[in-house]
């Protein structure tokens, strides 16, 4: 690790090691793992979470991964990192849970990110019950445990904004070839807008793009911006990495229809049926209910509450509330496959 990383706070929070004090100040045991791995390779470590220098003096990102090369992929962030968070994940996510510990890690995640993804802005949520959604639903590439994902699906619940979402994790069978194949490296956030015909990667430039078009002229939210590389980490730490990796065992082929979520972002319990989602790779059209969003009247209609997260699934004729029941449906009727390779 440099020498120069705790000189100053400026240079430490541009630091390649930024991500990984927050991940080791949450666990001991993963510190002393990481000093091993160091140890061994010397020298710097080379970066996997692109963090650049834009002509505006702004920070952008890659993702959680990205095509760009490395001298040694054993010294990047991540070949240390999603090992890691596998391991200290544990285990098939399809198995039972303990319902105290997800309940406390997904919660902290939630408080890490107020205030943003939770309600929708006053002004946009006006316009969005006068006007409603856009004609075709934008399409998100993304994985759950991305933070720069994260921060666009914050941006979405703000603006009270609807999204097909194909999650992409780790081993995909499918999105990610889409994504490599149309946009020309396999890097997430992915974002494409059938409505004007606009498609770009970067969170931080998909905020920009919805706010200015989408968001009645408001520019982003006081610090959804910046604050990613700071607490944007915290739900992919405390979770372990949830909705990182492809299931094992999930369906080869997606089901004929989308599934369809009422959720927001920063929903506690709505977050562990994102991650089951991307973890088996399904498709669903995300219904952005946020505190005023204008998809509560139909939320209400549909389920009798406005309680998140709620599935609907087209394909079973199966609707439900409450987090564990969906996650236990989900994997009960999409992840019976043969397992499927996925990458180490």
């Amino acid at each position: 690790m440099r020498k120069s990383v705790f000189a100053n706070y400026n240079s430490f929070i541009r630091s390649d090691s930024f991500p990984f004090f927050i991940f080791l100040s949450f666990s001991p045991s993963c510190s002393l793992h990481f000093m091993q791995n160091n140890s061994g390779g010397g020298g710097d470590i080379t970066k996997e979470v692109v963090v650049k220098e834009s002509t505006s003096d702004r920070r952008e990102e890659g993702s959680l991964e990205t095509t760009q090369k490395v001298e040694d992929p054993r010294k990047s962030i991540l070949s240390i990192l999603c090992p890691l968070l596998k391991l200290f994940g544990g285990g098939d996510p399809a198995a039972p849970r303990n319902a105290l510990l997800e309940t406390a890690t997904t919660g902290v995640s939630s408080i890490a990110r107020l205030p943003w993804g939770s309600q929708v802005l006053p002004e946009v949520a006006a316009a969005r019950a006068e006007s409603g959604q856009p004609p075709q639903l934008f399409q998100l590439y993304e994985f759950e445990a991305c933070p720069f994902c994260r921060r666009v699906r914050e941006a979405l619940t703000e603006l009270d904004l609807s999204a097909e979402v194909y999650p992409c994790p780790k081993g995909s069978i499918r999105h990610r070839e889409f994504v490599r194949s149309v946009g020309g490296r396999e890097q997430f956030p992915y974002f494409l807008d059938p409505n004007t015909g606009v498609s770009m990667y970067e969170s931080s430039d998909i905020v920009r793009y919805l706010f200015s078009k989408y968001g009645q002229g408001r520019q982003p939210s006081p610090g959804l911006l910046e604050s990613t590389l700071v607490t944007g980490w915290v739900p992919t730490l405390m979770r372990a990495g949830r909705g990182m990796s492809l299931y094992a065992s999930a369906t080869l082929q997606p089901p004929h229809k989308k599934l369809e979520l009422f959720s927001y972002e920063n929903n506690q319990f709505a977050r562990l049926v994102r991650e089951t989602l991307c973890e088996l790779e399904l498709p669903y059209i995300l219904r952005n209910s946020g505190k005023g969003s204008s998809c509560r009247p139909a939320l209400l209609q549909i389920a009798g509450s406005t309680k998140v997260p709620f599935l609907v699934d087209p394909n079973t004729g199966v609707s439900m509330g409450e987090s564990k029941d969906i996650i236990a449906y989900l994997f009960q009727t999409y992840g019976r496959s043969t397992p499927n390779p996925v990458a180490g």
